[in-house]
């Protein structure tokens, strides 16, 4: 056996310990990635009905927001008749407050007409009567005054 020959059986020795030194850790990590690979299928298993309920859940959601979209629809309709009923109202009134208007100013002008003529009246007799006292006290002053130029002769 030559010096060659000999390293190399140091050098296979040496690999065979050092692949049975790696072989542990290796065998190990199998256990561990069976493990991992055992996990990720239970997890896969769990989510998919998990998935599958998220699914309904979002196609539900979808179908309840187009019912509400539709309502909106629905309302916004309404909205636009009430705000055209409104519009209508508002021209009705103001016509009935110009008609109040009208019938205000041609009620109010001979209203006013006959008040007016009425306190000329009232005011005409109360200074007839006023004039009529002036002119009783005025001859009663005259005959006093006579009857005293008399009575002084």
């Amino acid at each position: 056996m030559s010096g060659g020959e000999i390293a190399w059986l140091i050098l296979a020795g040496a690999f065979l310990m050092l692949v049975l030194v790696l072989a542990v850790p290796i065998l190990r990590l199998r256990h561990t990635v069976d493990a991992t690979t055992r996990m990720i299928t239970e997890l896969n298993d769990r989510t998919t009905p998990l998935l599958t309920d998220v699914n309904t859940t979002v196609k539900n959601v979808n179908v309840a927001l187009e019912q509400v979209q539709t309502s909106l629809d629905g309302v916004n309709l309404q909205l636009a008749k009430v705000d055209t009923m409104t519009t209508h109202a508002q021209n009705v009134t103001a016509n009935v407050a110009n008609l109040a208007a009208v019938v205000s100013a041609a009620a109010a002008n001979p209203l006013v007409k006959v008040a007016a003529f009425g306190y000329g009246v009232r005011k005409a007799a109360a200074a007839r009567r006023h004039a009529e006292d002036e002119r009783e006290a005025r001859d009663i002053i005259k005959q006093q005054r006579r009857a005293a130029k008399r009575a002084n002769r």
